[in-house]
């Protein structure tokens, strides 16, 4: 079991062996045999077929229902849910819990609330510090910015103006700090996405069809922006454009997604660049509708600007969540198992269609450092909301985003046995693995009914962490760039060990953006493929790569990234660099 925990610590003498005897049939040791790699071939190459993954329970109970999380440059997780709705199962362990409380009112009756509702959790340590948050973080977002602090805003009630910051620590000292400057409008369901200045753009929420920024330094970012999208977008009774779809594109411009309607948006001008034709199908995306979205890798080459292409996958049809809300007897309509992916670089951008080989809403979407995306946790049947799905879908799906065939670009892999729905959450670790946690699909932590309150946290080996394809991860070895810099157009250098090469395949240098995930969105997510300009051999099993940086802040906003090597689809265990 050790070996899933830390997948890059597997090693035997034998296999040491054996590695070598290979690679030196395999592989030429001439230098010059690897003086220049192209870029990755379409899709990743694994050496036998995908295994399906494996699950772990990593903690039974954690005392917190996950539903929002996010990663932090120290590799430690930051999770929480809300404030307002009953006691967590936590405790703080200083035993000051009365310094502590809060009341409020549920239901008619007052609520006094010692527990935290916000977690650290020590990924290498497999430990959890409680944390003190004051205002309600309910159904809120957030973005890290350059420094690796997270920004987080919003909620509801006395949350819903909130500006909060979370400044990474390396000891016990580091807690949540609530801002005197609050948010010009209520922030209720909102998405905030790191910009290329270091801003943070705030957009939409219940009711609120506009957009503002963080920090509020200037004449510019004091004011509050209206969006007429946002309002032409909600659906009577429904809305169905809560938590809308935002990707930061390489031309500076905002691809701004809400129910089935997109556009492309200039920010800085108030300006409405482009629309989008409408999404075919009459399928829902946004929530209570709530399908998930990713901005594919982009994939840099010296030819110039990369290729843009969105996927969005699942969700639920129009007028679904009225019948699991007003009906008195509630009907949970089936959710669509369609994907949509449309390549915005194009000059007349379009739709393409495909099917997933399950249906799901609630469904999390999130990019692998070999450039694939995964889609896990949700319902069958039904919308977001309390009681308002059934039927959890256990399995995840790979996407395989390479394949040409559309066909085959969906894999179905090995199921949970634990429903993640209504307030679930997952991340990418640095290791590889997806942490997931979360589900509580009812109004306050509630343990008897027929999808209970998740407290646990469990960790997914995707298929290239196998014990199989050991031999073909790649593991650094250090970084040729002062204080872990990646600037901008910049060449830099990694060393690395490798124990198996495969020369029919090349290696790729990834930066993956750590997201803030919730209810579904994966906000400020980002894989940036970058150029390789050489791999040169320096003995049997050591290897240094050049790569460039990203060639703007466009492209890759500044601040903290996981630095992955891939090779063959197999990703090792990614450094932390800051791209400035």
């Amino acid at each position: 079991m050790p070996i899933f925990k830390n997948p890059t610590a597997f090693s035997t003498v034998f296999f040491y062996i054996s590695a070598t005897i290979f690679s030196l049939f395999i592989a030429s040791p001439d230098s010059n045999f690897f003086s220049f790699m192209s870029p990755p071939p379409p899709g990743p190459t694994l050496a036998t077929p995908y295994d399906g993954g494996q699950w772990i329970l990593l903690h039974e109970n954690i005392g917190v229902s996950a539903m929002h999380m996010q990663l932090l440059k120290n590799n430690k997780v930051i999770l929480f849910d809300r404030t307002d709705m009953g006691p967590s199962n936590a405790t703080y362990s200083n035993g000051a819990a009365v310094d502590q409380c809060r009341n409020y009112t549920v239901h008619n009756r007052t609520v006094t609330d010692c527990t935290p509702h916000s977690l650290l959790y020590d990924v290498a340590s497999e430990t959890f510090r409680a944390l003190v948050v004051n205002s309600d973080t309910w159904c809120s977002s957030g973005a890290v910015d350059p420094n690796g602090v997270l920004v987080q805003t919003g909620g509801y009630g006395t949350g819903i103006q909130a500006i909060r910051n979370f400044t990474p620590c390396d000891d016990d000292t580091c807690q949540w700090d609530e801002l005197d400057v609050p948010l010009l409008a209520h922030r209720w369901y909102a998405t905030n996405q790191i910009l290329p200045d270091g801003r943070v753009i705030i957009v939409g929420g219940r009711r609120a069809f506009s957009y503002e920024f963080y920090p509020k330094e200037d004449h510019v970012s004091s004011k509050l922006y209206h969006m007429r999208f946002l309002w032409d977008t909600t659906d009577p009774y429904e809305e169905n454009n809560l938590y809308p779809f935002l990707h930061l594109l390489p031309d500076g411009n905002l691809f701004i997604f809400a129910n089935n309607r997109s556009i492309l948006f200039d920010y800085n001008n108030n300006t409405v660049v482009r629309e989008i034709p409408a999404m075919p199908g009459g399928v829902k995306r946004s929530y209570p509708a709530t399908g998930s979205s990713v901005l594919l890798p982009l994939k840099m080459s010296g030819s110039g600007q990369p290729e843009v292409e969105v996927l969005i996958c699942g969700g639920s049809y129009g007028g679904a969540y009225n019948k699991s809300n007003l009906n008195k007897v509630k009907e949970y309509v089936g959710a669509s198992a369609s994907c949509s992916r449309i390549k915005l670089s194009d000059p007349t951008p379009k739709w393409a269609m495909e099917e997933m080989p399950l249906p799901r809403v609630m469904g999390d979407m999130l990019l692998l450092p070999n450039g694939d995306v995964i889609i896990l946790n949700g319902a069958a049947n039904g919308t977001a909301g309390w009681e308002d799905a059934i039927n959890p879908v256990l399995h995840p799906v790979l996407y395989k985003t390479y394949e040409s065939d559309p066909r085959r670009r969906f894999v179905v892999l090995n199921p949970t046995t634990i429903p993640r729905m209504y307030h679930s959450s997952c991340l990418l670790l640095p290791d590889g693995r997806i942490l997931v946690g979360g589900s509580n699909p009812h109004e306050m932590y509630n343990f008897r009914r027929g999808f209970p309150t998740e407290l646990s946290l469990e960790a997914y080996l995707p298929p290239y962490l196998s014990p199989s394809f050991a031999a073909m991860r790649p593991t650094i070895i250090s970084i040729e760039a002062r204080e872990n810099i990646v600037s901008y157009g910049q060449e830099f250098s990694v060393n690395f060990g490798l124990s198996v090469y495969r020369p029919d395949v090349a290696i790729s240098a990834a930066l993956v953006a750590p997201s803030f995930t919730t209810h579904s969105l994966a906000m400020n997510q980002r894989l940036v493929v970058l150029e390789v300009a050489s791999l040169k051999r320096l003995s049997v099993f050591d290897y240094k790569m050049t790569a460039r940086g990203p060639p703007s802040a466009t492209v890759a906003p500044p601040g903290f990234y996981m630095f992955f090597i891939v090779h063959a689809g197999v990703p090792g265990q990614a450094l932390w660099v800051k791209v400035q």
